[in-house]
């Protein structure tokens, strides 16, 4: 009689789950199954975008006279020795964060020579920023990466020193100066 109590709950529970409206799953997982994917979620509805209101239009700049003569005037060509006045820039503003960094008392000093060249190199606004531009990733490059002075960080401004005279000397030999 056991026996046949035991049949008649097997078939019970099979008719049980046979009857479930929800598929079975399993009640563990081996090591090397992955836990199912989580279901999607839905997807946030489409908001199409607004208009814009108009930006007013900045009133004409009055056509300046033959002093000027900046007036509708494009930029002219970069000189031949843009690169390397790039690069000089860039040098030049990692050495203003790195040398007061290592104890260096010259922050002021590499700023005033930036100052400097740009007042001497710079004739339009355009170019103006391209040099200042220059200045500013190369000191917040390192910035961003040194809060200490380490000798990865000296050997840069050993190297920065030679690479800023080398190119220095090259502008002014090559192109007057």
């Amino acid at each position: 009689m056991s026996r046949l109590v035991r049949l008649a709950m097997a078939g019970a529970a099979c008719l049980a789950l046979a009857a479930s409206p929800w598929p079975a799953q399993a009640q563990f997982r081996w090591p090397w199954e992955s836990p199912p994917p989580p279901p999607p979620l839905p997807a946030p509805p489409v908001q199409p975008p607004r208009p814009r209101p108009a930006a007013p239009k900045p009133a004409p700049k009055p056509a300046e006279g033959k002093a000027g003569q900046q007036a509708d005037q494009p930029e002219p060509p970069p000189p031949p020795y843009e690169p390397q006045l790039m690069r000089l820039s860039e040098i030049m503003g990692a050495l203003a964060f790195l040398r007061p960094l290592c104890g260096g008392k010259d922050e002021e000093e590499w700023r005033g020579r930036m100052t400097s060249l740009i007042a001497a190199e710079a004739a339009t606004q355009a170019r103006r920023e391209r040099l200042a531009g220059s200045y500013n990733r190369g000191y917040r490059n390192y910035a961003q990466t040194y809060r200490t002075c380490t000798p990865a960080a000296q050997t840069i401004i050993s190297r920065y020193l030679d690479e800023g005279g080398r190119l220095a000397r090259e502008l002014s030999s090559r192109y007057g100066g």
